[in-house]
């Protein structure tokens, strides 16, 4: 009798502390979702603190070109060179110079700035309906709040396969959640560190489509969704009387360490020779239309301040602020 008292005790104690550690770990009304939302949690909170995403169409968007020498090439091949090639590293795919990326403009106005990338990684026919990615960009001009959505291929790339772009849902719609990864995954990709300057990375891969949106000296924080808040929040370095910021903040992350410097004629992967040639070479200024000395003269030292700054930030001379604190344009 005293022996089954003892199991009987050790059994009632045991059950207590299973329950005491399923309690632990049991998702709490209002906290998980904060802490690890769900696509459609994520989108419904992007949407209440900057506008709704709404369902969408990639044809429809505008094409990126692809041109070698200015000229549309009379084929496309696998790691070509092109004149403005994508600055991502794009890994097993056929390169920075695939065509038939498309830029959709979802809205852009003193409010919100919704932007979307449907990508092409490998090469496809100029009428096709199929992306290896798509991604978007929600920002809310006058908090700074921004969301991040992405969509992807995973696995082999195949041509013959992709995601559908002629019916992107909304990331809202409970039924696309098997369209849109999930939100603690996508932020693994760390998109804010690229995007350190604002929300809307310049290069001219991009830029030539005159769609990009921009609000380069605005408010700027990846607030929404605990995975997100946990990214490294960008800062601004500059240096008293710098002509390199005039237009536009220079982030302390990628821009830093990498974009700058690309910025101002070191060749981009996937770059071709007229991209290599000055003026092409430099694209900040956008639309540079200086001779190589009158561009040295301007931002030569200038550049090499910000480089300067950018390698070590507590020197005196370097301004660095945190991004978020910037006040919008009035």
């Amino acid at each position: 009798m005293e022996r089954i008292s003892r199991d009987k005790g050790y059994a009632i104690l045991a059950a207590a502390a299973l329950a005491a550690v399923a309690f632990m770990w049991a998702p709490r009304a209002g906290a998980q979702d904060d802490q690890y939302p769900d696509i459609t949690e994520y989108a419904r909170e992007c949407a209440r603190k900057i506008a709704p995403v709404p369902s969408f169409d990639c044809t429809k968007g505008t094409e990126i070109p692809i041109t070698v020498n200015q000229q549309p090439p009379h084929s496309y091949q696998p790691h070509m060179n092109c004149d403005r090639p994508s600055l991502l590293n794009m890994g097993t795919t056929d390169g920075n110079c695939v065509p038939y990326s498309r830029v959709v403009v979802l809205r852009d106005d003193d409010v919100a700035q919704i932007v979307a990338l449907c990508r092409e990684k490998k090469i496809r026919d100029a009428k096709t309906v199929l992306y290896d990615e798509i991604d978007i960009t929600s920002h809310n001009v006058r908090t700074g709040s921004t969301c991040w959505f992405q969509a992807e291929i995973l696995g082999v790339l195949d041509p013959a396969r992709g995601l559908n772009g002629k019916k992107v849902p909304s990331p809202e719609d409970p039924a696309a959640k098997n369209f849109w990864i999930e939100p603690v995954v996508v932020s693994k990709g760390k998109c804010g560190y690229c995007h350190d300057s604002d929300p809307f990375m310049y290069s001219p891969f991009i830029a030539q489509t005159g769609q990009l949106p921009a609000d380069p000296f605005g408010k700027y924080v990846n607030d929404i969704g605990a995975p997100f808040r946990e990214w490294q929040q960008p800062s601004a370095i500059s240096t008293r009387g710098n002509t390199c910021v005039g237009c536009h903040r220079i982030g302390n992350l990628m821009t830093c360490k990498q974009t700058v410097r690309q910025a101002v004629g070191e060749p981009s992967p996937g770059s071709d020779e007229w991209a290599k040639k000055y003026p092409n070479s430099h694209w900040m200024p956008p639309g540079n239309s200086l001779t190589q000395k009158q561009w040295d003269q301007i931002y030569g030292e200038s550049v090499k301040a910000i480089l300067a700054c950018c390698a070590n930030p507590k020197a005196p001379e370097c301004n660095v602020t945190p991004i978020h604190d910037a006040q919008p344009q009035k």
